[in-house]
């Protein structure tokens, strides 16, 4: 089944908590953490991921667009978080695994994520623990951009890693998506779709949710 994950970026942050209630039809909740170092950007952080666990049910896929993302990991579980997805680019590697370490221990499912520029590879060595993987499809930092087509081979690529070595783990893809996008990252083997200006741009929202699915 695919999973859509609209991303609360694109929603109206004055009227928050009425735009989540819009999007209560989707699978996912996305949560667009970005630190202003990592990224050129600024959005939120734990007092709003708190606040967000607050006034919804849905399950909250927090990605971390933050330099040393080990050093929030319990903060941002705590405030809520099912899942959390740091960047493979944000730290050593003993340090990602570090972070992959602590959101076992408070008890969060595990991500990581690909910027455009990182190979598929890099996942080996986190691969067999985790629940989920993250394929950017654009640059991170900013929403409305345009898909990349070039990162469907690296959708490819991560799909066939994760066929082989932990066929449990989820693929999902952020950057982009709109409803022609959708069928080419499902077919490239993504079964989570991150959304922004394609759900909150439209008037019918449940129906934009929809149309992604299909």
């Amino acid at each position: 089944m695919i999973k859509i994950a609209p991303s609360i970026l694109s929603a109206d942050f004055v009227n928050l908590e009425r735009d989540i209630k819009k999007v209560s039809s989707a699978d996912y909740l996305h949560v667009d953490v970005m630190d202003g170092c990592f990224v050129p950007n600024i959005t939120i952080g734990i007092p709003v991921v708190k606040s967000i666990r607050k006034c919804t049910d849905m399950f909250l896929d927090v990605h971390l667009m933050i330099d040393k993302p080990v050093r929030y990991i319990e903060d941002f579980a705590k405030a809520g978080a099912d899942l959390l997805s740091v960047h493979l680019e944000a730290d050593h590697p003993t340090r990602i695994a570090e972070a992959l370490k602590v959101m076992d221990q408070c008890g969060v499912k595990k991500a990581v994520a690909l910027r455009p520029i990182t190979d598929a590879r890099a996942i080996l060595p986190y691969i067999e623990q985790l629940d989920m993987v993250l394929v950017m499809t654009v640059e991170p930092g900013f929403g409305g951009q345009s898909f990349m087509e070039s990162q469907l081979d690296t959708i490819r690529q991560v799909r066939a890693i994760i066929d082989k070595y932990n066929p449990a783990c989820e693929l999902e893809v952020d950057g982009g998506i709109a409803p022609k996008i959708a069928p080419l990252v499902v077919e490239a083997g993504a079964n989570v779709l991150v959304a922004g200006s394609a759900v909150y741009g439209k008037e019918d929202i449940p129906a934009a949710i929809q149309a992604l699915r299909v």
